[in-house]
């Protein structure tokens, strides 16, 4: 745990909550085995207990669970337990085995959690890995936690950001195919995102005035058109605009020289276009150690960087580096 993540003596801890996620991968592991570690904050897990206390079985691991009171103040953390909000599962599920019957109660266990830091009696949420095929062929769209909190918080515009060691790189476009970027990119998109990055970097990071770096759409930032000219007609005036508001904001800029150390070296952040712009770079960098962040929702959310891992699911396998990272720094988020 870093030390931003431990609370001032006399404090009352945190309530964080955490949803396992698919319940056939290994979020239920590494939930468990985090719960073996002392941690400055009440974690509460969202599932079911039966679920839990299998796996627990399975990957040989102590836990202890007890209901959680939530119009009660937060209780300090003991390691071996987890205090939880029972979800039941309509359906039996083996590790490494899909089963679109337990895609309702995954979904519940989302619903379940931000209702619950939507009447302030959580700190924030802990997401686990889902398996989005699942979900959807079980009948429920789904394209990421970060659309459907969204959705569930109503709230216009959210932004998915990744903090891997000193870098944080996020997304102006999130789950979309590639041939649905430049459409997604309006001017009216742009500036609303980076808006909200800048207000939510100051927020939640503590940044005072963030300095952030723009990649291009195209390659080499469009050449000066030859290759594109969605930096020439939408990107950059949206950039030269906000600059003349107050923003500190560099760009367009190569995607494929913009990760180096002469830019990183004088920003905060990186605004990458689309999702596989950025994440080869972030989980080459981090992989099972990076922080996934959605920004813009009434409470605070982060979620490990890497899925379900269904192949390693129940076989003491699991490394959950990514999710110890996601709630060190959620209890170091400010609300």
């Amino acid at each position: 745990m870093s030390e931003a993540a431990v609370p001032h003596p006399g404090t009352v801890p945190q309530r964080i909550l955490i949803t396992p996620g698919e319940p056939a991968g290994i979020g239920p592991d590494i939930t468990i085995q985090i719960a073996q570690q002392p941690w400055p904050a009440e974690l509460a897990v969202v599932a079911d207990p039966d679920l839990l206390l299998r796996r627990a079985r399975e990957t040989g691991l102590p836990l202890t669970l007890d209901e959680i009171d939530t119009d009660s103040p937060p209780s300090a953390h003991r390691p071996g337990t987890l205090k939880i909000l029972p979800v039941k599962m309509r359906s039996t599920v083996e590790p490494g085995k899909l089963n679109p019957a337990c895609a309702v109660y995954v979904v519940e266990t989302l619903e379940k959690a931000a209702a619950l830091c939507l009447k302030k009696q959580s700190h924030a949420i802990v997401t686990g890995p889902v398996h989005k095929g699942i979900i959807n062929q079980a009948g429920i769209p789904f394209s990421g936690h970060t659309e459907f909190f969204a959705k569930y918080c109503q709230v216009p515009q959210t932004i998915m950001l990744f903090v891997v060691k000193d870098l944080k790189v996020a997304l102006a476009t999130t789950h979309l195919p590639l041939s649905a970027v430049s459409a997604a990119i309006t001017k009216t998109h742009l500036q609303t995102i980076l808006t909200l990055l800048n207000t939510e970097l100051k927020h939640r990071f503590q940044i005072k005035t963030p300095r952030i770096l723009v990649c291009g759409l195209n390659p080499h930032a469009g050449e000066g058109g030859y290759l594109g000219r969605e930096e020439i007609d939408t990107i950059n005036p949206v950039l030269e605009s906000l600059r003349a508001q107050g923003l500190l904001i560099e760009g367009a800029l190569p995607a494929d020289t913009i990760f180096t150390p002469k830019y990183l070296n004088r920003a905060d952040v990186v605004l990458a276009m689309y999702h596989d712009q950025a994440l080869p770079l972030v989980k080459y960098l981090g992989f099972g150690h990076a922080v996934n962040v959605t920004l813009g929702l009434p409470f605070i959310r982060t979620s490990v960087d890497h899925g379900t891992a269904l192949d390693i699911a129940g076989t003491k396998k699991a490394d959950a580096g990514s999710l110890e990272a996601a709630l060190t720094l959620a209890i170091a988020m400010p609300q």
